[in-house]
């Protein structure tokens, strides 16, 4: 049958042209078979990447809803940030209200205090010089009296003013005395002063200068020692 084939092929073109184009088509379909397997193999590749392209969008997607959560939780982590410098600025002014008004409180309980101790300061001047002056008087027959006068040339204080002397007479002789709940430097100087001002206002000398006080500054004590001024106080 070979051989038969051949010569067939060799002496007859027609059955030559029909075989060559059986052999050409046959080919062809197994080239075509192969390229759409080619063609189904690479469908599926592309289907296989637009579903990952799909997952990657997700991704992508996902990525972008969680960025604009993060950033939607920093503005509001700024904004209590904010808000805490807010607040924690009113707290401070509060703060330095609070430390206003207790410094003003302090200030006024200050006062008050002042006032009190002054007013206390005087009271007790008042009661003391009422008791001496009724022992000085029924006691030992002197006559006491609170001498007052306007110093028109400041000698006392440095400027015109009315200044008073609780003053002692006995036996002609004239004891000026000075009770304070409290002596400073100042006041002794200032007593003697007023013991000026009485002489040059009466033209009487005082023959004593006497002191009478609780409390007495250590410095106004060596001063009234040295101005001749006896001082009577808490030992």
């Amino acid at each position: 049958m070979k051989k038969q084939f051949l010569e067939l092929l060799d002496k007859d073109i027609e059955f030559r042209y029909t075989v060559a184009g059986y052999l050409g088509l046959s080919e062809i379909l197994k080239r075509l078979d192969s390229l759409e397997e080619s063609i189904k193999r690479l469908l599926e590749e592309v289907r296989a990447l637009r579903e990952g392209q799909n997952k990657l969008w997700e991704e992508v997607k996902a990525l972008r809803e969680g960025q604009d959560k993060l950033w939607d939780n920093t503005r509001r982590l700024w904004e209590e940030v904010r808000a805490l410098r807010e607040g924690q600025a009113e707290m401070w002014r509060e703060i330095a209200r609070l430390r206003e008004d207790m410094r003003a409180g302090f200030e006024s309980i200050h006062r008050l205090v002042t006032a009190l101790g002054a007013r206390w300061g005087l009271m007790s001047e008042e009661a003391f010089r009422e008791g001496m002056r009724a022992v000085l008087e029924k006691e030992l027959g002197a006559k006491v009296e609170k001498w007052v006068a306007r110093d028109e040339e400041g000698l006392v204080f440095d400027r015109p003013t009315i200044v008073d002397v609780d003053v002692v007479v006995r036996d002609e002789k004239v004891t000026l005395i000075e009770v304070r709940s409290h002596v400073g430097l100042s006041d002794v100087s200032a007593f003697a002063r007023k013991a000026k001002l009485y002489e040059v206002k009466t033209g009487r000398k005082a023959h004593r200068l006497l002191i009478v006080t609780p409390f007495i500054d250590p410095r106004a004590l060596e001063v009234a020692k040295e101005l001749g001024i006896e001082v009577y106080t808490k030992t």
